[in-house]
């Protein structure tokens, strides 16, 4: 269920991130080709189906369609399909709404290296409301993560621009780690972290086998790679708290 449910706001997810960079309405308005503008109708609009059947074009001018519309869909299945594998119950579904609001964030970061501040607060509200409920962990090492986790990456990157005379890190980053405290505690901050970094550096590397040559001023969206390290790092934490 959560993995159906997950496809389908994976569907609004991928509209919210190519829209809102572009100024457009995410809510209002026909769903319709970014190329011909023809208005898409119920058999276009099946999440993952549609994009199979159609082979990923619209079925009036034939124009290629925006690929993050099936990936992110296929991503929020995972998410929904992993929560209610690893955790099941009710806080599955709290768990899935972690990581949805995760993979938006995550997906406008590569994209356009944005962190919009309206939904990383919603991710820190969720969490705050989640730790109320009486899901682990508790509220107490909630906020102490939310505190340690915006601090840390602050004081990092006030350092660094100290040092350097240049911004290191994006304003929204420690923010982001701040809210994903809010939902892990602050026990579990070290191991995002290092999952984060440890990802950038697989990405680092596959890309310069690849050819593509790596340069320190090169912009890293690093608040996708926290987002990535923190699902499965609330999976660990819940499965584990069972």
């Amino acid at each position: 269920m959560l993995a159906l449910l997950g496809a389908i706001l994976g569907s609004f997810i991928a509209t919210l991130v190519i829209r809102w960079p572009a100024g457009r309405s995410v809510l209002r308005g026909r769903s319709h080709c970014d190329s011909c503008d023809a208005a898409l109708t119920a058999r276009d609009l099946v999440p993952l189906l549609s994009a199979a059947l159609s082979r990923g074009r619209c079925r009036t001018c034939g124009a290629a369609i925006d690929a993050r519309h099936w990936q992110i869909e296929l991503a929020a299945l995972w998410i929904g399909a992993a929560a209610g594998l690893a955790i099941g119950g009710p806080v599955a579904l709290a768990g899935a709404l972690f990581g949805w609001l995760l993979l938006a964030l995550a997906a406008l970061d590569i994209t356009d290296l944005w962190l919009p501040d309206r939904l990383t607060g919603t991710l820190a509200l969720a969490g705050l409301a989640t730790g109320l409920l009486g899901i682990a962990p508790a509220p107490i090492d909630r906020l102490i993560g939310g505190a340690a986790g915006f601090a840390s990456l602050w004081a990092i990157g006030a350092a660094y621009k100290a040092l350097r005379g240049r911004e290191g890190l994006g304003a929204g980053d420690p923010k982001l780690l701040g809210a994903i405290g809010l939902w892990l505690g602050w026990a579990m901050l070290p191991a995002v972290l290092l999952l984060a970094a440890l990802t950038g550096l697989a990405v680092v590397l596959a890309g310069m086998i690849r050819g593509r040559a790596a340069r320190l001023d090169d912009k890293v969206p690093f608040g996708a790679l926290l987002a990535i390290a923190a699902y499965p790092a609330w999976l660990f934490l819940l499965g584990f708290a069972r």
